[in-house]
């Protein structure tokens, strides 16, 4: 790619003349300050997008079973320390990066040119995860549509279902008193003998609840093992197909149409969550649920052991959607004197606060199911797929019109994940546009409409009969290791080699100048505790690593053997583009990895207004051949 098609570094919302086109993008409007790529319509978009992305399924499917599993109310004392120590330095050091520099997640790296393949490595990790996350907005918009009946077909065991689905326990055997004497027999012999079984001694079949069943049977039409891949479930794959037509449409002018959108979809989640607590809070039982949620007298000594502390850093760490790219992308919209420090807190603590409201709304249904089963609460919970699409419809299914609670559930779950979708496919397009420029003033849409096909093209493997076992090899991997080994290379190179205090100034052009004792907590995190947290995470990650499993299907050799495919494709572009650089570089070797590890001669403020004297040396587009930036693979730093 040539360098003239670079954005140029432009005067405050006013192009210089550097024979670059005149054509305005779709994000760009005349009140923009910056009039090349664009700027968020008001602070209420940028937020409410921030707010969308961050808080997704997990804050509904994962840290309610966490806080039950890990000690109750005591588990927020860890999860807040590690919001505290390791979510949100990352989260406001994402924020500040993408501002400052207004540039996408590969593209901002002109900051260390050495570690650009780190945001190459987030943006194939976002395609990775963009492709089966819709898969699961598929899932919620099947079920959205099968709840438009006046008996849930998951509430009873139906025509599709096999001899071991009950809706109730079913008794095997137990011991009982027989002629004075204790005996143990099958329960249709003590039922026919008008018998009566001993308390604690009864044995039960293993049966399926309806909704499991349904699940697997008619949902997923779910195969053996991810060896026998079957059809494509055909209903499952138009279901996937509105989702990405959903996708298209809300992105079809980028931040300026998804921006008012997520104001629909960042919002009434917690108007329904709000209604689903009501209505769960009023249901006998409920109490039981809350209180093995949070817990009637929390479980103190649990913050001895370190699973607990390990489960409290990685739920902040995935929660927050840090190192995936969509931070830094989302907040190259702002303006440069947007205070991102603010907008890092209020997220951060929002995304929080929602996990610990969602708990109250899904447990509390929960235990009227325990209550109305005549089982404990332990038995009825679960997390991920199956708290979303067995547990919890399950609950549902024994309210009065159940049709409506399952609605506003799984449109819940919908517009929960929508907002995610958002975000993740403007990271690409922000990454394409930063890349070729011309290109994407002309031809946004059918951009974005060719993302969207091709990533629902590629996720058709998901939506056969063994599409579910992808999805979670795909999660089990790519969202695992990849995204902590970007975050870690991504605070190593900014705060020790670009440097900390070089970015502490950097984000004083933007914010205003600040006291030391101000920014002796970033310091702090940014410099020796969010590292080592990170690292001991990821170490923890490698030793405890198991493989993928999807409840008790055990995955192929070739399967596992896909999955590690599949990381080192996304972070062996750390190590080949530093190669890269460094060859393509001058002089001997301890100079050419010096001058990578510097920033790049066009590295600042993308507005000239907004240098000042610190950046007054940066280099406008018609010198930048005399400079000569290299290039690797059409990535331009």
């Amino acid at each position: 790619m040539g360098m003239l098609s670079l954005p140029g570094f432009l005067s405050c919302g006013k192009k210089k003349d550097f024979s670059l086109s005149n054509e305005k993008d779709a994000h760009a409007s005349d009140s923009d300050e910056n009039s090349e790529r664009g700027n968020w319509s008001n602070k209420g978009d940028y937020l409410l997008s921030m707010v969308g992305y961050a808080v997704g399924l997990g804050n509904v499917w994962r840290f309610p079973y966490l806080t039950y599993q890990n000690g109750g109310g005591a588990f927020l004392i860890p999860y807040t320390l590690m919001l505290a120590l390791a979510g949100l330095p990352l989260f406001f050091m994402e924020c500040s990066l993408g501002q400052f520099a207004s540039l996408g997640p590969i593209s901002v790296w002109r900051i260390l040119p050495l570690f650009q393949g780190v945001g190459i490595t987030m943006v194939i990790i976002s395609t990775f995860v963009a492709i089966y996350y819709n898969v699961i907005i598929a899932y919620a918009l099947y079920y959205l549509f099968a709840s438009f009946q006046k008996v849930l077909p998951w509430s009873d065991c139906f025509s599709w279902a096999d001899e071991f689905c009950s809706k109730t326990r079913l008794v095997s055997d137990c011991n009982t008193t027989l002629d004075g004497e204790i005996i143990h027999a099958n329960y249709s012999f003590i039922t026919s003998n008008n018998l009566t079984c001993i308390n604690g001694t009864m044995h039960y079949k293993p049966v399926q609840f309806p909704s499991e069943q349904y699940w697997n049977k008619v949902a997923l039409q779910r195969s053996s093992g991810l060896d026998e891949t079957g059809n494509i479930v055909w209903y499952l794959a138009l279901c996937l197909l509105l989702s990405w037509m959903i996708v298209g449409a809300a992105l079809f002018k980028g931040i300026k149409s998804s921006g008012k959108v997520v104001y629909f979809t960042a919002l009434f989640p917690y108007v329904i969550l709000l209604i689903l607590l009501v209505r769960g809070a009023t249901l006998e039982g409920a109490l039981d649920g809350i209180e093995y949620y949070i817990g009637r007298q929390s479980n103190i000594t649990k913050l001895m052991e370190a699973e607990v502390w390990k489960d409290a850093a990685t739920q902040i760490f995935y929660s927050l959607s840090v190192a995936w790219g969509g931070l830094v992308a989302l907040s190259s919209y702002n303006k440069f004197h947007n205070n991102c420090y603010s907008d890092a807190i209020l997220v951060c603590v929002t995304n929080c606060a929602t996990s610990v409201f969602a708990g109250f709304a899904i447990f509390s249904v929960l235990g009227h199911m325990a209550f109305v089963s005549e089982r404990p609460v332990s038995e009825v919970v679960d997390s991920g797929f199956d708290l979303a699409f067995v547990a919890y419809p399950e609950a549902l299914s024994k309210l009065p019109v159940s049709p409506l609670w399952s609605f506003l559930f799984f449109f819940m779950l919908l517009l929960l994940g929508l907002d995610s979708q958002f975000a993740t496919i403007e990271t690409l397009t922000t990454t394409i546009q930063d890349i070729y420029p011309k290109v994407m003033k002309k031809l946004r849409i059918p951009v974005t409409l060719g993302v969207c096909i091709l990533l629902f093209l590629l996720g058709l493997i998901c939506v056969t009969q063994a599409g579910i076992y992808w999805v979670n090899l795909i999660d089990h991997f790519c969202a695992g290791w990849g995204i902590l080994i970007a975050a870690v290379l991504e605070i190593i190179g900014i705060v020790y080699i670009y440097g900390g205090n070089r970015f502490i100034e950097d984000i004083e052009m933007m914010i205003g100048k600040k006291s030391c004792l101000f920014w002796l907590w970033w310091r702090m995190c940014w410099f020796f505790i969010t590292p080592a947290l990170l690292m001991a995470i990821l170490v923890w990650s490698l030793v405890t690593f198991s493989p993928p499993t999807y409840g008790s299907v055990l995955y192929p050799t070739w399967g596992t053997a896909v999955g590690w495919c599949m990381i080192i494709f996304c972070v062996i572009w750390i190590p080949i583009v530093a190669i890269l650089k460094v060859v393509k570089a001058e002089g001997n070797i301890c100079q050419r990895i010096a001058s990578c590890c510097r920033p790049a001669a066009n590295w600042g403020p993308y507005l000239e207004c907004h240098r000042g004297e610190r950046y007054s040396h940066v280099v406008d587009p018609k010198k930048e051949k005399e400079h000569e930036i290299p290039t690797v693979s059409g990535f331009v730093y």
